[in-house]
């Protein structure tokens, strides 16, 4: 248990240069059995199931260890400068209701995690909030919240259950993919729709040509300022970065180090995969969390224990979202079994050992609107 007496960098009550990432309390948490509990219980269950648990500490979710390594680096921060409020603030924004909290409290306490920020929106939509708390990241297992933050401007990306060890805190690593993550997916569409010989013709003609930005270059930009204080003073650096990419380095890698040359873009470490699968150099790198707008790519991280979100943006999303509503969608607290790819079967999560792309519901309580102060309860199918 962390020592919740030490001292801890609280966070900064002038927010304008902060890094606000915002997060459900799903990602930050293991809620799936308590999720499974109120979908087969309703509210009240779940309150009186939370209240009589408020001792017991949850598990950590798909985001913790990127939240608690974040949190390392604005302990380094404060030690460079003790007035400096450059800081990544951490706000939960949960659908949970305030009398099920207590235990969502005990547990950040028990990990001493500086999480002071908190919106319980109590069954209504939290991405409501996320202008309020002038959100720079979203982070939620629920598909439909994401999507909700990207229709209303903000970057946002899906996460999912992992089962991998704890990772040091020491510094905090993040894997950007390149295309319709960094950059726009005006490649990525060239090359599924006419194929890799015309890919490498227009990256080839338009080498000298910037890419557009990607969902995520401003969130890149901004871990990249955090970086440039430690290398101005020339001491090391708690945050590395990495692009692992699937474009080949020779006949397509210019461009892409143009790109961030005339962004001004630093990246610490670039790989060029050539179309290989990422997961070996994921375990050699051990990201705190990988970004990747490819489901193939998140499958292979998360068959490896690696915490990925998934970027939804693109020509490779809009195949996704196009496909039969059956063959993509889960119900909550089950799994979609990846080998199956012409039928796609759930079954209980508790039962299944499959880690590819969990597509869970946000457990905190259940979605739509309130009635007399209480979500509408979900029916089984």
């Amino acid at each position: 248990m962390a020592d919740s007496s030490s001292a801890i960098v609280q966070p900064p009550k002038d927010r304008r240069n902060t890094i606000t990432v915002a997060l459900s309390a799903r990602a930050l948490f293991d809620l799936e059995t308590e999720n499974k509990f109120y979908q087969e219980n309703g509210l009240e269950a779940y309150i009186q199931h939370m209240v009589e648990r408020e001792n017991e500490v949850l598990g950590k979710g798909p985001a913790f260890e990127f939240v608690e390594s974040a949190l390392a680096v604005n302990d380094r921060i404060r030690k460079l400068d003790p007035k400096d409020n450059e800081l990544f603030d951490i706000v939960i924004v949960s659908r949970n209701h305030a009398q099920a909290a207590i235990r969502l409290i005990n547990s950040i306490n028990h990990y001493g995690l500086c999480l002071e920020r908190i919106t319980l929106a109590g069954g209504a939509d939290p991405t409501t909030y996320l202008g309020a708390w002038k959100a720079d990241l979203f982070l939620s297992p629920d598909e439909h919240d994401v999507r909700s933050a990207i229709k209303a401007g903000f970057p946002a990306a899906v996460v999912y259950k992992y089962n991998g060890e704890d990772l040091p805190n020491d510094q905090l690593r993040i894997v950007f993919d390149g295309d319709a993550v960094l950059f726009s997916d005006e490649a990525e569409r060239v090359y599924q729709q006419r194929g890799f010989p015309a890919f490498v013709e227009n990256e080839r003609q338009k080498a000298g040509m910037p890419l557009d930005e990607g969902p995520l270059r401003k969130f890149a930009s901004r871990i990249a300022a955090i970086q440039e204080k430690f290398h101005t003073k020339e001491v090391p650096c708690p945050i590395r970065t990495y692009i692992l990419t699937a474009r080949s380095g020779a006949s397509a890698g210019k461009r892409a180090i143009l790109t961030l040359r005339e962004w001004g873009l630093k990246i610490d470490e670039c790989t060029f995969n050539a179309g290989a699968s990422k997961a070996a150099m994921l375990k050699a790198i051990k990201p705190h969390l990988f970004f990747d707008d490819s489901p193939s790519h998140i499958d292979a991280a998360l068959e490896e224990n690696i915490p990925a979100a998934r970027v939804l943006y693109g020509i490779k999303d809009e195949k996704v979202e196009t496909r039969p509503a059956e063959k993509v969608e889960a119900k909550p607290a089950e799994k979609v079994e990846a080998k199956l790819a012409e039928k796609v079967e759930a079954k209980p999560a508790e039962k299944s050992r499959k880690r590819s792309r969990e597509k869970v519901v946000e457990c905190d309580v259940a979605k739509g609107t309130l009635k007399e102060h209480f979500p509408v309860k979900k029916t089984k199918s």
